[in-house]
C-alpha cells in the first residue's frame, strides 16, 4: 500500500465501484472513504442482504470471487440446496460463508445497533483499512418500472436477469446522513464518483439528504461505458431505454449537476462529451489495473501520490 495524506470519499456499487475502491484503497488507505449504495438491499428468509455493501468488502479483503466480482471465493451452497430439495426455488443465490455474513447483520441490527455500526465491525473482522460506510443506516429500496410492471430492484436485476426495459426509477424512504458519514465529508477533498450504474448506484446515494450538497470539489467521475457498452451489469440498457445515449456522454448526462470531471478510457477520445474529461485506460482486468487507475485519477491533484 502506498500512503498519501489526501483524504478521498468514493461513491460506489457494483462489480466497478468495488474494484476501483480495491485500487484507491491500496493507494490511500485509511484517507479513503467508501460510500455505500444500499437501495439494492432487501430481506430474504428473514436475513438482511446488503449486495453492494458485501461485495465491496469481500473485494477489499481479497476474500472475493475474482472472475464473477462478487461473492465469497470457493463458496458452497449447501444450505441452498438443502432449501432446493424442501420445494424453494433458489433464485437468488446465497453462499454458506455468505450465509454467516447475513446472519451476524441480522442479529447485529436486531441488537439495535445500526447498519454503519455493524458494517463497520464486518470491516474490521475482515482486515479492511479504509473507511467503508452505508449511504444511509435507514432502510432504503430502489424500485424499477418496466415493460412488465414495477418491480422490487433485486427481483428486476436477479430473478428477471435485468432484461425488461427500465422506464422509470423510483426510491423508497427518506434517508439522512449518518454521523459518521457527515464526518467523512467533512475531512475530505476531493470526490470519485466510481464506474458504477449511474441510476441504480450512484443516483440513490446522491439523493440521500444533505450529501449532495456536502461532497467536498472537485468530484471526478469514471464513466462505467467503455466504447458504447458496459463492461459488466445493465448500464447501457438503461441508458438506452431511459432516452440517453448509450455512451460516457449519457453517462455523464445521467450524472449531470454532480462531477466536474469526468474520467473516459481512451477508447473514446473521438466523443463530443457535455463536461471537461481525461482519458485514461480505465478497464480493470487485474488488481494492477485497479491501482494504476487510481493513481492516474489522483494525479495532479494536490497532496495526490506521484
Amino acid at each position: 500500500m502506498e500512503a498519501t495524506a489526501m483524504k478521498v470519499v468514493l461513491l460506489a456499487g457494483g462489480v466497478g465501484g468495488s474494484r476501483l475502491a480495491d485500487g484507491m484503497a491500496r493507494l490511500l488507505g485509511s484517507d479513503l472513504t467508501v460510500v455505500v449504495n444500499t437501495g439494492d438491499d432487501f430481506d430474504h428468509y428473514g436475513l438482511r442482504i446488503c449486495p453492494d455493501l458485501d461485495t465491496v468488502l469481500y473485494t477489499l479483503s481479497g476474500l472475493g470471487d475474482p472472475e464473477r466480482g462478487w461473492g465469497l471465493a470457493g463458496e458452497t451452497y449447501n444450505c441452498l440446496e438443502a432449501l432446493e430439495r424442501l420445494g424453494e426455488e433458489p433464485w437468488f443465490l446465497l453462499g454458506d460463508g455468505d450465509l454467516a455474513t447475513h446472519l451476524w447483520r441480522r442479529q447485529a441490527l436486531d441488537r439495535g445497533l445500526r447498519l454503519t455500526q455493524v458494517t463497520d465491525h464486518l470491516r474490521r473482522r475482515l482486515g479492511v483499512t479504509c473507511r467503508v460506510l452505508p449511504m444511509a443506516d435507514e432502510p432504503v429500496a430502489t424500485r424499477v418500472r418496466t415493460d412488465e410492471g414495477w418491480l422490487s430492484f433485486q427481483d428486476y436485476f436477479v430473478r428477471h436477469k435485468h432484461q425488461p426495459a427500465v422506464r422509470e426509477l423510483a426510491f423508497q424512504g427518506s434517508p439522512g446522513l449518518s454521523p459518521e458519514l457527515e464526518q467523512a465529508l467533512t475531512e475530505a477533498e476531493l470526490t470519485v464518483l466510481a464506474p458504477s450504474n449511474p441510476f441504480v448506484s450512484l443516483l440513490p446515494i446522491l439523493r440521500v439528504s444533505g450529501l449532495a450538497e456536502r461532497l467536498p470539489r472537485p468530484r471526478l467521475a469514471v464513466s462505467p461505458i467503455v466504447a458504447g457498452r458496459a463492461l459488466k451489469g445493465p448500464a447501457a440498457a438503461m441508458l438506452a431505454s431511459l432516452g440517453f445515449p448509450v455512451s460516457a456522454a449519457g453517462a455523464a448526462l445521467a450524472l449531470e449537476g454532480h462531477l466536474d470531471e469526468l474520467i473516459c478510457d481512451e477508447q473514446d477520445r473521438a466523443l463530443e462529451l457535455p463536461c471537461p474529461a481525461r482519458f485514461l485506460p480505465t478497464v480493470m482486468r487485474n488488481p494492477e489495473d485497479r491501482l494504476e487507475l487510481a493513481r492516474r485519477i489522483l494525479e495532479g491533484w494536490p497532496e495526490s501520490p506521484g
